[in-house]
């Protein structure tokens, strides 16, 4: 008697939706993070924008001579 052994290849149904599963889990971890990051760097530009600002009103005399002098 021949017994011919089949040999299990492929994934079966819910081992893929297992690994599609944890895929969108750790996507939408991940997108949760860089939108915390990017709200962050906006307000940080925003603060270095109003520094700026004010750096250049307090010192409109000291602009205006190297202006003069073509620097």
């Amino acid at each position: 008697m021949n017994k011919i052994y089949k040999t299990k290849r492929g994934f079966t149904l819910v081992e893929m939706v297992l690994v599609i599963a944890i895929i969108v889990l750790l996507a939408a971890v991940v997108g949760i993070s860089i939108s915390g990051i990017i709200s962050q760097g906006k307000s940080g530009s925003a603060s270095i924008q109003a520094e700026r600002v004010t750096f250049q009103a307090n010192n409109a005399e000291k602009n205006n001579a190297f202006s003069a002098m073509g620097y």
